[in-house]
């Protein structure tokens, strides 16, 4: 597994450094961190199987006196299923979480009740 912290060319808005594992460009170190976290929980058999970047419609496009307004989605940073079959979508987040964030959140639960939308906020690493 290769890991190294990329400086970025310009400054991130909230201070994340792009990290990259395995040849994956994460936007933050956490979620880097998460990945790795993740890949030792599916070795030990609790997690089944984890997809990164998986991206739910959360309003459809339509169009309004002629013109197209574009759909909204939500990329989330992980969809985790769980040995147990359970499965939650996972985002990682800093110390921040944005007002577009919030508001795709409410959207989220509202199209999708019966899937978890999980904040990780804190992250193992790499052990």
């Amino acid at each position: 597994m290769t890991y190294t912290t990329q400086k970025a060319l310009r400054k991130s808005k909230y201070g994340n450094k792009s990290t990259v594992i395995d040849g994956i460009t994460f936007s933050s170190h956490k979620e880097a961190l998460r990945y790795v976290e993740l890949k030792q929980l599916r070795q030990a058999g609790i997690v089944r199987e984890f997809e990164m970047q998986p991206k739910y419609l959360l309003q459809e496009a339509f169009r309004k006196n002629g013109k197209l307004i574009r759909a909204i989605f939500y990329v989330a940073d992980f969809r985790v299923v769980y040995a147990d079959g359970y499965e939650e979508i996972e985002d990682v987040k800093g110390r921040f979480m944005t007002e577009i964030f919030k508001i795709k959140w409410k959207l989220w639960d509202k199209r999708y009740p019966d899937l978890t939308l999980k904040i990780v906020t804190n992250v193992r690493g790499v052990s």
